[in-house]
Order: structure tokens, then sequence, then C-alpha cells
């Protein structure tokens, strides 16, 4: 089962980064571009932010059931947690950064919701699904991608 939920995580990823990248450049052609928000572009940003929440929904599921909290105690507590940037990345620093770019798009969406016309709606998107983007960038495990 967790083989399987593990699976999942990591190959939901491609299609997260996908829609995201995808989301993120629509947002911010549309708004250098001048161009009117219609049904598409809100499906794209809704889509977005779908794939991010399954994503850290899984995550959630993998992060409890993998019992980090015993791997902190095995080697000696956070302290030396910290000090190891494998550990670090795994049990602290991935978790965290995706936690916060999916409270960016979830905020950016929100946000682009209330704005009434096209350059504010893409304006919003573009900021918050672009630092969302960087983030998340910079923390996937790109040596187990490749």
């Amino acid at each position: 089962m967790m083989e399987t939920l593990q699976f999942i995580h990591s190959n939901w990823a491609y299609l997260v980064l996908l829609v995201l990248v995808l989301a993120t450049l629509n947002a911010l052609i549309k708004f250098f571009g001048d161009k009117e928000f219609d049904a598409k572009d809100f499906r794209i940003s809704l889509f977005a932010l779908i794939t991010m929440h399954i994503q850290l929904l899984i995550g959630f599921i993998l992060f409890f059931t993998k019992d980090y909290f015993s791997t902190i105690k095995q080697v000696g507590g956070m302290g030396e947690v910290m000090k190891n940037s494998a550990l670090r990345n795994l049990i602290i620093e991935h978790p965290l950064t995706m936690i916060i770019a999916v409270t960016l798009v979830t905020i950016g969406y929100s946000k682009h919701k209330k704005k009434l016309t096209s350059k504010p709606k893409f304006k919003v998107l573009a900021i918050f699904y672009s630092i969302a983007l960087v983030l998340v960038l910079a923390k996937i495990p790109w040596s187990l991608w490749f």
C-alpha cells in the first residue's frame, strides 16, 4: 500500500508541475498581452489548484504513515536531523515548502475570483502562481526524478 501511494505521489508530481507551469505561463502571457479572462483561464487555474491539493493530501498521508517521528528518534533528535541535509530535506524542507506553495496557489486562486476585470485577475494569478512554481521547482527531489 505504501509503495503504491509513493508511486502515485511521485508520478502525480509530473502532472502537478505541468499544470502549474501551464497555469503560470497562461496568467503571465495573458496579463502582459492584455487579454480577456475567459472560462478556459478559469479552468486552467482551477485545475492547478485541484492537482496541487490532491498532491498535498497524498503527501500528508505518506508523511504520517512513514513514521518520520521514529526516524527522528533513531538519529538522535531534531538537532541531528537538521545537521543531515538529506533527512532535513525529506522531513522538514520538502513538506514545508510544498505546503507554502499550495497555500500560495490557494490564496492566488481565491483572490483572483474577487477581481472584477481581466487584468487584475491575471496579475494576482501570475504573482501567486509564479512564486509557488519557484518554490515547487526549488524543492522537487530532482535526484529521484532522473
